[in-house]
């Protein structure tokens, strides 16, 4: 009897190992620099040390995550789930629920680990979003109108985009435009004639696109519905649908993990085009913070919170004209990122490149650096117009003009006087001018995978571009170097070979130089000799 009881104590034993994390260690090589995880990191790439440990499962920092870290010595870390990881002097430390995860032996370069990497886990569908979305501006009605979105202002705002001479390009109008979270019809009080509305923006030359969500408010005929066909993301205690608190209070959740409930949404936005003629969807929210599983029940009882994160993002893949805040891999789809909301300050300004940057060494080539000035709203508020830093306005707009794409928000011509805006506009006809090129890129990028904004040490390898954070390539031809602080100088590193600026002036390179940049100079570089 002992013995058997020895046995089963064993057995049990045992299994409870496999409940155990998996714990690992990766040592760095010399001068070897690591990348990756979190789009929003993208400031303190490459890791020198991280403060304990990150949680892909639970935390994204308003952004995307990818199980993915690249290194510069051509090494990169992969898991199809999701794992914590910390940085240190000498190693990384790794800690999964699922699976020893290892480091793999790509070549030497940071461009052959992200090219392995791609190749093997994310690779490239071979589809683009819409193009518009690449050649020409985005305009969106937050900043200007917040919760009160409302047919006469959008139409003002459009009707000013182009009377201030700045070119048509794709309109999206933001939350609060339906009745209520989970419905998708115009507020009759605010938007009387929405197909009108949407006919006006088209013959002006705007594609519109709405905000939706995946949130359901309580106690309305939606969710009521929904809770009975079980479409809905459960309590895990009581088995009732789950009161999610986000940033508009409490709210029910679809199941996008339930392929019924999946079918249901999509067909719902797909009614809404017909209905309305819109053209696209910004898809808001799917943070993984959301969907933590020791309070939510799926369709699945075993279902991460990455999971719902990546259903919400497939949702947008039928629809060519969309746009993700939050995403877990999908890599080399067809879906527009977008930089998490970012102040209204010169912090923020800096931010922009190293997490364009990011998103691009972790699969996302199709990203919007945020909204000109920034997306946060509370940045804008109290705010008299005459008092805006109008040198910043400037600045956070040459950041963006030589990206993927270009958004913006806060209305240029309300807060800036007329040498200001004109400025601004010559920076959306500039990103128009290089809307082919930027294009060609994303195509490229559809085939092979590769990154759009590129790391200087991704395309220069060895030349002492690892910590480089303010300045990127634009594919392999554009050496862009934005002014990020108040002021008219700045330094650029060119690589080897002889390089042109945007005036036709001559460089030599590899070396550092010092160039003079007034306030309508946006520099950027040419290799004329490697």
């Amino acid at each position: 009897m002992k013995t058997f009881l020895f046995i089963i104590c064993l057995i049990y034993g045992l299994s409870g190992l496999s409940a155990q994390p998996y714990i690992s260690t990766v040592n760095m090589l010399e001068n070897e620099k690591w990348y990756g995880g979190f789009v929003a990191k993208g400031s303190q790439m490459p890791y020198v040390q991280t403060s304990g440990l990150l949680d892909l499962a639970k935390q994204n920092f308003n952004n995307q995550g990818v199980p993915l870290l690249l290194s510069n010595k051509g090494r990169y870390i992969w898991s199809d789930e999701a794992f914590k990881f910390e940085v240190k002097t000498n190693n990384i430390s790794i800690e999964s629920k699922y699976e020893t995860v290892a480091v793999t032996e790509a070549g030497k370069t940071l461009r052959e680990a992200y090219l392995e990497a791609c190749r093997k886990h994310f690779p490239p569908s071979g589809q683009l979003p819409d193009t518009m979305m690449f050649s020409m501006p985005q305009y969106n009605t937050w900043i200007e109108l917040m919760y009160n979105q409302n047919q006469k202002d959008i139409l003002k705002y459009a009707d000013d985009i182009l009377s201030n001479g700045f070119p048509a390009g794709v309109l999206m109008i933001d939350d609060n435009w339906q009745k209520y979270y989970g419905n998708f019809d115009f507020k009759p009080d605010r938007f009387p004639e929405p197909e009108t509305m949407v006919k006006r923006l088209h013959d002006q030359g705007f594609k519109v696109m709405l905000w939706v969500c995946p949130f359901v408010s309580a106690d309305s005929p939606e969710f009521r519905e929904l809770w009975s066909k079980g479409y809905l993301i459960n309590n895990r205690k009581t088995g009732q649908p789950a009161m999610i608190n986000w940033w508009n209070g409490y709210s029910a959740c679809y199941d996008l993990t339930n392929p019924a409930a999946f079918d249901y949404f999509v067909n719902l936005l797909k009614d809404v085009q017909r209905k309305y003629g819109v053209d696209g969807f910004k898809f808001d929210a799917g943070d993984v913070l959301f969907y933590d599983p020791d309070y939510t029940l799926g369709y699945k009882s075993d279902a991460a919170s990455t999971d719902h994160t990546m259903a919400w993002a497939k949702v947008g893949l039928h629809f060519p004209l969309n746009e993700y805040r939050a995403c877990w891999k999908m890599g080399g789809e067809a879906l527009v990122q977008r930089l998490g909301d970012k102040d209204y300050s010169w912090k923020a300004v800096r931010l922009l490149i190293p997490d364009m940057i990011a998103a691009g060494l972790l699969g996302y080539a199709y990203t919007c650096p945020d909204m000109i000035g920034g997306g946060q709203f509370t940045s804008f508020l109290g705010i008299d117009p005459s008092q805006f830093n109008q040198e910043l306005i400037v600045r956070s707009a040459q950041s963006h003009t030589l990206m993927p794409m270009m958004q913006f928000s806060v209305a240029p011509w309300r807060i800036l006087d007329s040498l200001h805006l004109a400025i601004c506009r010559e920076m959306a006809n500039l990103h128009v001018r290089m809307g082919a090129y930027i294009t060609e890129c994303a195509k490229h990028a559809a085939i092979t995978g590769e990154p759009i904004v590129r790391h200087m040490e991704y395309v220069f390898p060895n030349q002492g571009f690892a910590e480089c954070k303010d300045q990127f390539m634009l594919g392999d031809k554009f050496l862009v170097a934005p002014v990020i602080k108040s002021g008219t100088e700045r330094k650029v590193i060119l690589p080897k070979g002889k390089w042109r600026d945007e005036s036709g002036k001559i460089y030599k390179g590899g070396q550092s130089i010092n160039i003079e940049a007034k306030l309508s100079r946006l520099p950027y570089f040419t290799m004329v000799i490697q």
